[in-house]
């Protein structure tokens, strides 16, 4: 209910997620933000139908990075790029 209620809290619990360098760990990680905001809702403001948007946020899912911008887009959520 904290990743629904802050968007911020998402943002800095994909990016700690991120800092692991695994993708399945980030897929999780968004997997469960999606949850967190409601998975129908999620894929509907995506554009993608709910069942893919679960494939594509599995352990074994390998989704399109446009793919992941709706989803994140669809969660108020976007990416950015950091210099280390």
């Amino acid at each position: 209910s904290e990743l629904r209620a802050d968007p911020g809290l998402a943002a800095e619990y994909l990016n700690a997620a991120g800092e692991e360098r695994d993708r399945r760990i980030y897929l999780a990680a968004l997997r469960t933000v999606a949850e967190a905001q409601g998975m129908a809702k999620i894929a509907k403001a995506a554009g993608v139908p709910r069942e893919s948007l679960y494939r594509a946020l599995s352990p074994g899912g390998n989704p399109r990075l446009s793919t992941l911008n709706a989803i994140l887009k669809a969660a108020g959520l976007k990416f950015a790029v950091e210099r280390e």
